[in-house]
């Protein structure tokens, strides 16, 4: 039985990363996960997205990687998208890319604060940092340490990957995610532009405070919370 369905919305994924400027050449993936099937599905390593189709669209086993449709070499990046979706089990999508402002942040080792609401509709709090990885870390299974330091980043911090959907791995760059590869996208949308306010913001007024706490609490709630009144009804 094929994945065509997954495989479609992982390359629509990845040509709309293209579309908001969110990459350059090859630099970044999008991939989706379909749990009943047990399968991941991403970005072939390396293929211009100007030539990337849905057919090379690469599906791997969501247990132990292996490839059970594709012709092509899955993204290098596989392993870490596999580790979020085994410790995140609320997620459908997963974005990575070295967009230019998040990824600044990333390299600087610097949260990026939440100075105002436009963050708040986002995350409940500052965009979460991974601690750099070791010597041994990078020497070893380099990907798959990138993903258990996102995991481990969040579990030292308690935090809920539903309210913070993005992460920064120190010194390498941004990672999303969200219900579908599609949610995933919009959120590393967001994120480059938070990214962007948060520089002018501190380049404004270099010594900005965060937005406090019940204007935080406000502007998340009414969009992710139990009684959230934003948007339409469905």
């Amino acid at each position: 039985m094929g994945h065509d369905a997954l495989k479609q919305s992982v390359w629509q994924a990845n040509m709309r990363l293209v579309e908001a400027g969110l990459v350059v050449l090859t630099f970044g993936n999008a991939s989706g996960v379909d749990r009943r099937a047990g399968v991941m599905a991403i970005k072939p390593s390396g293929v211009e997205y100007e030539t990337l189709r849905p057919d090379d669209i690469v599906v791997l086993t969501l247990d132990g990687g292996g490839v059970v449709e594709g012709g092509l070499n899955p993204s290098s990046d596989a392993p870490t998208h596999l580790v979020l979706y085994r410790a995140f089990e609320s997620i459908g999508g997963v974005v990575h890319t070295h967009s230019t402002y998040a990824t600044a942040w990333a390299q600087a080792g610097r949260e990026i604060p939440c100075f105002g609401t436009t963050h708040a509709d986002l995350l409940h709090g500052p965009v979460p940092l991974t601690r750099p990885l070791t010597p041994d870390e990078t020497a070893g299974d380099y990907e798959t340490e990138t993903g258990n330091v996102i995991v481990e980043r969040f579990r030292r911090g308690d935090l809920n990957p539903d309210h913070f959907p993005c992460v920064l791995a120190a010194h390498h760059g941004p990672f999303t995610w969200g219900a579908t590869p599609g949610e995933a996208v919009e959120h590393a949308i967001i994120l480059e532009q938070l990214a962007a306010m948060a520089l002018r913001t501190l380049a404004i007024n270099p010594d900005a405070a965060p937005i406090s706490p019940s204007l935080l609490d406000k502007h998340f709630l009414r969009k992710h919370g139990p009684d959230a009144y934003y948007g339409q009804k469905r």
